[in-house]
């Protein structure tokens, strides 16, 4: 039975994720579009940039589960995660020093590329560090703080690297020397700072099996857990699109002078209307129901989507940024409730894994969607028809999750939730 820990001890267990969430939310909001877009012809930007990322989430799905399953029978005096993060982490130091310093665009894929490899070859034991070492009468708290600390470093992230890294890009190498520090220093607190117990093997489980057994789910009986996998994915297909390509947007159709710096203060003012509203989204659920939140959720996202296509100053930018930032912060305290009440007591550990094929899912769709939007946008030169699509497709998509919302219903075989509606 595991001791109770301290709040210091987690935050000590959470604060490898500032690190992690302050690189990847600099690298692919500011940094990457800043490079690409100064990189390659500017009729094809989107179409770079979207194929680079979406390749790279493609190789987080694959490598995160692996990396995994793969700690969980890992043998060694340091335990089963700290060697898998520590190696993880020290190669992302390699990679972040490719992308910034070695100059290129064919550079720039390896690192980045590389660095997706070995992020994820941390990220899937770090997940499991937490529940290993917190007792799980905490974990809803701890869980609590890590969300806090992503969303928070997020925020900080974009707007601390979209005023350093410059207008042309210049100042990329600055740039990932901050990641670099603030990644080192965050990693070394919680890998030195959360001693595990020595791990030992006495039954060796083959790591193919583990992910095969961890995807194996009862449709029948776990229908309304799809239909929620389902309506996350819609949702967030149309968000991860405007954070994607929000830089080349400003930097095309506003003509700002610092599209780097504005991309920071919309996504930093999008972030913390996010943290305010994925707040009080907890407490609307305590008195109208997770269904109704989400169904205002989607709604509020919908207009802050719309909006944004006549937004033609920094002013009504942020405004309607903010918008939308309450709706997706509603909507993913609605619908992260909503998973932990589906999920069967015995394998929460697997279906709230399974959310991931809708959040990265979601990434690498969106993303890819940018050679679309250079078509759009260049079929009819000034009037940025693949921008207004990009806002329109994402307000619609809000509205059309709201149609999976009656789906999401326990089926009668297995009566273990009571769901507010």
């Amino acid at each position: 039975m595991k001791k109770p820990v301290s709040v210091l001890q987690m935050i000590t267990v959470n604060t490898y994720w500032v690190g992690l969430s302050f690189m990847w939310n600099g690298l692919m909001a500011i940094v990457l579009p800043a490079v690409i877009a100064n990189t390659v012809p500017g009729n094809e930007k989107n179409t770079y940039l979207g194929l680079l990322t979406s390749i790279g989430l493609v190789i987080a799905v694959i490598i995160q589960p692996l990396s995994g399953a793969l700690s969980d029978s890992w043998t060694s005096r340091w335990g089963r995660r700290r060697p898998w993060i520590t190696i993880g982490t020290l190669f992302d130091f390699v990679f972040l020093a490719v992308i910034g310093w070695s100059g290129g665009l064919t550079w720039l894929f390896i690192g980045y590329l590389g660095l997706q490899i070995s992020s994820n070859i941390a990220h899937g034991p770090a997940q499991g560090l937490m529940p290993d070492v917190v007792p799980p009468e905490q974990l809803a708290g701890a869980s609590g703080l890590k969300i806090f600390i992503d969303m928070g470093s997020a925020a900080v992230a974009v707007v601390v690297t979209g005023i350093l890294l410059g207008s042309k890009a210049e100042y990329a190498g600055l740039v990932m020397a901050l990641i670099i520090a603030v990644f080192l220093v965050t990693a070394s607190i919680t890998i030195f700072g959360t001693p595990e117990q020595p791990s030992t093997q006495t039954e060796r489980v083959s790591p193919w099996k583990g992910m095969i057994d961890s995807f194996h789910i009862d449709f029948g009986v776990n229908t309304a857990y799809w239909w929620l996998i389902g309506q996350r994915f819609v949702f967030l297909l149309g968000v991860y699109g405007i954070q994607a390509f929000a830089q080349n947007y400003l930097r095309d159709v506003l003509a700002v002078a610092n599209p780097p710096r504005d991309t920071g203060l919309l996504l930093g003012s999008v972030t913390f209307s996010l943290i305010l509203f994925a707040v009080i989204g907890g407490w609307l659920i305590n008195r109208w129901g997770m269904k109704q939140v989400l169904i205002l959720a989607s709604v509020v996202a919908a207009i802050g989507s719309f909006l944004l296509w006549f937004g033609r100053t920094q002013g009504t930018i942020l405004l309607f940024g903010s918008i939308l930032g309450a709706g997706v912060g509603l909507f993913l305290t609605a619908n992260w409730t909503l998973a932990n009440k589906l999920a069967p007591p015995g394998e929460a550990g697997k279906y709230l894994g399974l959310t991931n094929l809708a959040t990265a899912g979601g990434g690498v769709v969106a993303r890819a969607a940018g050679a679309l939007w250079d078509v759009l946008n260049n079929s009819a030169p000034g009037s940025w028809n693949g921008y207004m699509a990009l806002f329109f497709s994402a307000g619609v998509l809000a509205l059309a999750s709201i149609t999976m919302i009656g789906l999401i219903e326990p089926s009668p075989k297995k009566e273990i939730v009571n769901i507010p509606s």
